[in-house]
């Protein structure tokens, strides 16, 4: 590389040709013009140098502003991860009134933050400002705000913006018909997706792809529209289109579904045979459907079977075992797959160590209930409402009613509060343990702190006034129940009707069945 001293230095002998010799002859002439070339090459090189030292310059001064210049889109984009969309949009518009460009990516960011929010208005005000000032929306920006639109339900939104796409010279990717697929299925609008799959088939050009295929599918499932279901599975096959494990998960879900747990078998066989190794949420499938048929003996079986072929059971495998065997009272196996779970360095989530608190409590069991709310501690897991209201009903089985109430005590030093729940289960405790007059204070401390008695309230109250023996007052509960407007059952008749007819008042039982036929007329 050439040095300014080498780029500034005069040499003489350029100028002269190799057959001029002048051999020291003075020849006025000859010397101007030499001088007039030197002069003239001297100045060039000036020129050049001095171009060169103002592009270095420029470059440097480039340079360091590149340097010290924050990357704005990095910022905007952490802000929305986090969270921060106000700060986010104050950002943006402080750079827009200095000056800067603020890019579609920032834009694109600062949308889909938005649309997960729900914050739809300052939404779609944004999108109008992007279509005025620019920059631009791309497609990603039209997919982003339709699916906004169809998470906050607004499909009439999300359609319109569909249609508007071409009008700013943007054309549809298979995400957007997609997204909006997916979102009229999912909302049961299955017909209404039919016709918008064939008003958006010609701009797709083909009719085999197979996530809308899918997306199709599962809707028909979950509408109960198995035949047409299998039919686009049938289809699909015909058309040799790529199937994928996702696909067969829908479908084997789907027909689990539909309660066609052997068809269901048979798709996992072709599944296996086409290559498709079975994941988490094909065996989850399984294992929810064997489980709501009590079926848990091949619910472990394929629990084994997923470990042994490299697949972990997660949270959801072991919750729903744990769940099936709770609701069928085999507390103690789904305490051995609790302890499975610790074993495996999995800790379990609350509603998991609430279900087998609630089914010890259920069957009396205090000390276990007791101890497995020691362990939830322990593991670090803090107990919540649901805790504390299966530890109320252990200790309401096991007629301790005092120790119930404690519990409450010790769920708001905890910073939970009580809900209708907690009250429903302490009232009827009390009126059980015949503490009468406590399970009265505990309905009035309900009203004052301002929880509305639903269904159940009203049921154990009207039960405990039949206990007393205050048969006025157990009859205007039930009309009082009545008039709330709440949804009523057959259970607070009957515990009336019931008691008259063990007192022996046939006439005051028949009387009150008249009543409420006229109520429910």
């Amino acid at each position: 590389m050439a040095t300014v001293d080498e780029n500034c230095e005069l040499r003489s002998s350029d100028c002269f040709s190799e057959k001029h010799n002048f051999e020291g002859e003075g020849n006025p002439q000859a010397v101007f013009n030499v001088l007039d070339a030197l002069l003239k090459g001297s100045l060039d090189r000036l020129k050049a140098m001095r171009e060169s030292i103002s592009l270095a310059k420029s470059g440097l001064q480039k340079c360091i502003v590149d340097a010290v210049q924050p990357d704005y889109t990095f910022m905007v984009r952490d802000l929305c991860l986090k969270g921060k969309l106000g700060a986010a949009l104050l950002l943006r518009r402080k750079l827009i009134r200095e000056g800067f460009v603020v890019d579609l990516l920032a834009h694109n960011y600062l949308l889909n933050g938005l649309c997960i929010n729900c914050d739809m208005e300052i939404a779609e005000s944004l999108f109008r400002e992007m279509l005025e000032m620019g920059p631009s929306p791309n497609c990603a920006t039209y997919n982003i705000i339709i699916k906004g639109f169809c998470l906050c339900r607004n499909m009439d939104k999300a359609l319109d913006l569909f249609y508007t796409m071409a009008n700013g010279g943007i054309r549809p990717s298979r995400i957007t018909y997609n997204i909006l697929l997916h979102a009229l299925c999912k909302r049961g609008l299955l017909d209404d997706a039919w016709k918008f799959l064939e008003d958006i088939l010609d701009d797709i050009k083909t009719s085999d792809d197979a996530i809308t295929s899918t997306i199709l599918m599962d809707g028909c499932f979950k509408s109960g529209d198995m035949m047409q279901a299998i039919a686009l599975w049938d289809e699909m096959v015909e058309k040799k289109t790529k199937v994928d494990a996702v696909a067969y998960n829908v479908l084997i879900h789907g027909l689990c579904l539909n309660r066609d747990k052997k068809i269901a078998l048979g798709y996992i066989v072709d599944m296996l045979k086409r290559g498709f190794l079975p994941d988490i949420f094909t065996y989850n499938t399984l294992i929810s459907d064997l489980c709501k048929e009590g079926q848990f003996g091949e619910a472990y079986y394929i629990h084994d079977v997923m470990s042994r072929m490299g697949v972990s059971p997660d949270q959801i495998s072991y919750k729903m075992i744990i769940q099936g065997l709770c609701i069928s009272g085999d507390v103690i196996k789904a305490n051995e797959f609790l302890h499975s779970m610790l074993e495996r360095s999995m800790v379990p989530e609350p509603h998991i160590w609430n279900l087998i608190i609630d089914c010890y409590g259920r069957y009396g069991d205090l000390s276990n209930a007791i101890s497995i709310r020691d362990q939830m501690l322990a593991t670090g897991v803090l107990p919540n409402v649901f805790t504390f209201n299966a530890l109320i009903h252990a200790q309401i089985k096991g007629g301790n009613i005092f120790n119930a109430y404690s519990l409450k005590k010790d769920m708001v030093l905890l910073g939970l509060f009580p809900d209708v729940v907690t009250y429903n289960l302490l009232i009827s405790g009390a009126y059980k343990c015949g503490q009468i007059h406590f399970a009265l204070q505990l309905y009035d401390e309900m009203l004052r702190k301002g929880y509305e008695p639903d269904k159940i309230t009203y049921t154990e109250l009207i039960r405990g006034h039949c206990m007393c023996g205050e048969m006025k007052e157990a009859e205007d509960l039930f009309m009082k129940l009545h008039e709330s407007g709440l949804p009523m059952d057959i259970v607070p008749f009957k515990v009336i009707f019931e008691k008259y007819r063990r007192i022996g008042e046939p006439d005051m039982a028949f009387k009150f069945y008249q009543r409420w036929m006229t109520v429910m007329a």
